[in-house]
């Protein structure tokens, strides 16, 4: 909205006066700071309402972990609904809603969010623990589908154009390979939303431990997502670069915002819990974020601990499937280092801290593969880039990082209208 009136504003008037106050780190300032701001606001209200609808039974099937979460029992629940209040807001207010991958973003927000809604509401007011598995992964499934289909088209038509340089590529951190995948890509995205959705749910276990996780990781992703959005800092970090990625860093800023007013109430002991209402939708978020930026592979390692929990539910299975036997004391990971004896808090804080190494390691593989202190091996990986599927791109990065100096810090330099990053 506020993109749409600056525009107007441009039309009108004809000056660049206010050409700063539409920048994306502006923009997602403003952003992370309205979306703060209305989990601050709702947060009170509706626990006091949630308190007296919503409360979670403690349904677990292990008795030692009942009795670890004795003192949760009949904490409400549903707090994802002031958290995703407050993204949904800032993005309204302060994304370019003409932006497909904006668009994609709301749709995904309101889609599972309502997926969560759904099952949060059957698990309260029924005995059942939530709706199906099948009935949950189905709904899942359909809302990432039709986004995934809306960001093949989006990063086909940008591709046939030549405005998107590897948007159907499929990029691998440190390698400096992009493998294109064509179609590839909506089976790859389907499972990225699904499973970055199922994996944020599963580590949704203890107090604060999703919401300070999402935090490390939405902080490395959205950064990613600027560079990929900006010409120069995308071709000197040899990544796709795609236009418009940058309106997700807006989006990362408002999730880090909602998910800090959302732990002011969910830090130990929990006044709220998130409930599946809002880590379907931020799960799915952080994996559209990936999708938009064509760094995939990178979420793997930014999204470590994610990773680790869903994993630990897949094996602890599995193994007992195969062999009867159980690998973990407890799935997800996070309960069985509770059931090992440490303290919540300590395993909260520690997972963060992991959170926050994933999030950097992630952010150091985007730097690691760059020569601008060796051109011959610039010019080499121009000479074999002629004969693969990417050349113009690769040759184009390979000829950009012989002029460019190790230290030269390239987002100060002035850019043409056409390149300009807003």
């Amino acid at each position: 909205m506020l993109v749409w009136w600056l525009r107007s504003l441009g039309d009108s008037f004809g000056s660049d006066s206010l050409a700063a106050v539409g920048k994306i780190t502006f923009r997602g300032a403003l952003a992370a700071g309205v979306a703060l701001a209305v989990a601050l606001f709702l947060g009170p209200r509706l626990i006091d309402w949630l308190r007296r609808r919503f409360r979670e039974p403690n349904k677990s099937d292990s008795p030692q972990l009942r009795q670890l979460h004795q003192t949760k029992q009949s904490t409400p629940t549903m707090g994802g609904l002031f958290l995703v209040a407050g993204v949904l807001g800032a993005l309204v207010l302060l994304a370019d809603l003409a932006n497909p991958f904006v668009q994609i973003a709301l749709f995904l927000t309101v889609g599972l969010g309502l997926v969560g809604v759904v099952d949060d509401a059957v698990k309260l007011r029924g005995k059942a623990n939530g709706i199906s598995a099948r009935a949950k992964l189905l709904g899942q499934l359909a809302v990432a589908s039709v986004a995934a289909w809306w960001l093949y088209a989006h990063h086909a038509a940008q591709a046939s154009t030549g405005s998107e340089l590897g948007a159907l590529a499929l990029w691998i951190p440190l390698a400096d390979v992009a493998v294109p995948i064509g179609w590839g890509f909506v089976p790859l995205a389907i499972v990225v939303i699904v499973g970055m959705s199922n994996a944020v749910n599963l580590t949704d276990g203890l107090d604060g431990l999703a919401g300070g996780c999402l935090l490390m990781s939405i902080g490395a992703m959205g950064a990613v997502a600027y560079a990929a959005g900006h010409a120069r800092i995308a071709d000197y970090l040899t990544m796709a670069r795609i236009p418009g990625a940058g309106e997700m860093a807006v989006l990362a800023a408002a999730i880090a915002g909602g998910v800090l007013g959302f732990l002011w109430f969910n830090c130990h002991p929990a006044q709220v819990f998130m409930g599946d209402t809002g880590s379907l939708p931020l799960g799915g978020l952080l994996g559209l974020i990936a999708l938009a930026c064509r760094q995939e592979a990178l979420l793997l390692v930014v999204g470590g601990v994610f990773l680790a929990e869903a994993a630990s539910v897949v094996v602890q299975v599995g193994g007992y499937k195969w062999r009867r036997r159980r690998v973990f004391r407890c799935a997800p990971l996070h309960h069985h280092f509770q059931f090992k004896g440490l303290p919540e808090g300590k395993i909260v804080v520690r997972f963060w801290i992991a959170s926050a190494v994933c999030g950097i390691l992630g952010l150091a593989c985007l730097k690691v593969n760059i020569s601008e202190c060796y051109p011959a091996a610039a010019a080499t990986r121009a000479e074999t880039a002629v004969a693969s599927p990417e050349a113009k791109t690769n040759l184009h990065r390979a000829t950009y990082q012989d002029s460019v100096r190790p230290c030269e810090y390239v987002t100060d330099v002035d850019f043409p209208p056409a390149t300009k990053n807003r």
